[in-house]
């Protein structure tokens, strides 16, 4: 999506163009991308975005800077000459590279899968092993790789390199919150490990230069904002955290989309976590500004693809509306692990389970119990960050698709025990990235100090239930997470009737 917004952050107009990923299922799942369409997808947004300004009377002129936010870990490799795709992008939740983190695993000393360096554990999930599996099987980038045309990138920077002008002088960069998710990066100096690299047998070379959130890294080159500077770039889930404004040290977002994203601001020291949470650098807003880091965690499927199984799958086709009608799951609990457990558990063999169940549960507690696995998996996290961090949190900030559903807003607060905050302006995301593009040294328009920011309108749901409750109820969960492992760990057997 782009969109144009004032100084008072209100989208002046927006357009979304939806993209659909290519899933491919057998023992495993890979999920991918075209880099074209993800361009082409970039260009037909920023034409439809000005027209529709022109049509507004509003002069394109006036359009002082462009941010990006991207996908963070999905990886591509292109051909710096010719400037093509030399194969789809790997999308981020693509589980094809279990064997080759497994064998990584293995050489470890200890076989310890967590790696101080990066604040990561070697996981399907991170850029590196990604950019390992399509080097060693497909012959394109093998080749390129050789004869030094590789250019690596997440979609950042294969975006910012083609606006920039591609094969034609584009610039070949990236931003720490993005570098901060390949593996390759190290997170205490602020720059490309060289060891990692190594381990990983990874040219150097290839790796786009690592630059802040905020800064001017060249001009559009075509289209209708030729000249525009490109001065801003975060991965999505930074993006969201500074659109937010969490500033401060202990603030926290929760996005509710794909999958949920947590992030805790744990200020300008890196805290390493006890409980299987994620360190990362949340922002770095300007060359000489100090770096901020967060920790982490990512949910997956614990909502959308959580409620769209319900209805493709079991018919739940107002799964909202049934939850609501109902208000209890009846001790049904709902384990969506389609693609494994990630943070913090970490177990990409668990799979998706519902249980719980007696004869009198009906659609509406399997509808109330997904509802109730997002609030559920948060409050896990939530109890390990403040662990881990020492700051207890407060109040969660949220955004994201899933936020309208008021019913699932009431029961995070229930289950949290502290209030949820859902601010007015719902594209948090692209203000993330449109803030630190418009403060960014050579562009100015408006300042990320403090005392300069202004209270955002929000809305506030606040608990509502008794705290015990809410931690006896979390106490089920964890057991129906338990389940979900074993049962992975079964052989598979396929039956075939025969041919009549």
């Amino acid at each position: 999506a782009i969109g144009s917004c004032s100084t008072a952050a209100e989208p002046l107009v927006r357009f979304f163009i939806h993209y659909t990923n290519r899933w491919t299922c057998s023992f495993t799942v890979w999920v991918e991308e075209d880099p074209k369409e993800i361009l082409q997808s970039v260009y037909e947004c920023m034409d439809r975005t000005c027209e529709k300004l022109t049509q507004l009377n509003i002069d394109i002129s006036n359009i002082k800077a462009v941010g990006v936010t991207n996908q963070r870990e999905t990886t591509l490799v292109w051909d710096k000459e010719t400037g093509e795709p030399l194969y789809n992008a790997i999308v981020w939740l693509d589980l094809r590279t279990q064997s080759t983190v497994e064998r990584l695993i293995n050489k470890t000393p200890g076989r310890n899968k967590n790696h101080l360096k990066t604040g990561l554990p070697i996981s399907t999930y991170f850029s590196a092993v990604k950019l390992r599996w399509l080097m060693d099987n497909v012959e394109k980038v093998h080749e390129a790789v050789l004869s030094h045309r590789a250019m690596f990138g997440t979609v950042d920077s294969w975006l910012i390199w083609c606006l920039t002008g591609g094969k034609k002088g584009g610039v070949h960069c990236t931003d720490v919150t993005n570098a901060s998710r390949t593996m390759l990066f190290n997170i205490h100096t602020m720059d490309w490990d060289p060891e990692l690299c190594k381990y990983f047998d990874i040219p150097m070379e290839i790796l786009p230069k690592v630059r802040s959130s905020s800064e001017i890294y060249g001009l559009m080159k075509s289209g209708p904002l030729t000249g525009v500077p490109i001065s801003g770039c975060l991965g999505d889930q930074s993006a969201a955290l500074v659109g937010q404004m969490c500033f401060k040290d202990g603030q926290a977002k929760n996005t509710y989309g794909t999958g949920c994203f947590l992030l805790k601001n744990v200020g300008t020291k890196p805290v390493m976590s006890d409980h299987g949470l994620l360190t990362t650098v949340a922002y770095k807003l300007g060359r000489d500004k100090p770096a901020c880091y967060a920790l982490e965690v990512m949910l997956l499927n614990v909502d959308i693809p959580g409620l769209e199984y319900l209805i493709l799958n079991i018919s739940l086709f107002t799964p909202e509306k049934l939850a609501a009608d109902v208000g209890t799951s009846y001790g049904c609990y709902f384990v969506p692990a389609f693609s494994g457990l990630y943070a913090p558990y970490w177990e990409p063999s668990a799979r998706g389970i519902i249980c719980g169940l007696t004869q009198f549960t009906n659609r509406s507690h399997l509808a109330f119990a997904a509802l109730e696995a997002v609030c559920f998996q948060t409050r896990e996290i939530l109890d390990a960050m403040n662990q881990d961090s020492g700051i207890h949190l407060s109040q969660l900030q949220v955004d994201g698709g899933m936020t309208s559903n008021r019913l699932l807003m009431q029961l995070q607060a229930d289950i949290l025990c502290i209030p949820v905050v859902k601010p007015s302006m719902p594209e948090t995301t692209a203000l993330g990235a449109a803030m630190a593009a418009g403060a960014a040294e050579g562009v100015s328009v408006w300042s990320l100090n403090p005392e300069d920011l202004t209270e955002v309108t929000s809305e506030k749901f606040e608990p509502q239930i008794n705290p015990e409750v809410g931690s006896h109820l979390c106490c089920g969960a964890r057991g129906a997470v338990g389940g979900s492992v074993p049962c992975s760990r079964a052989p598979q057997t396929w039956y075939c009737l025969p041919e009549t």
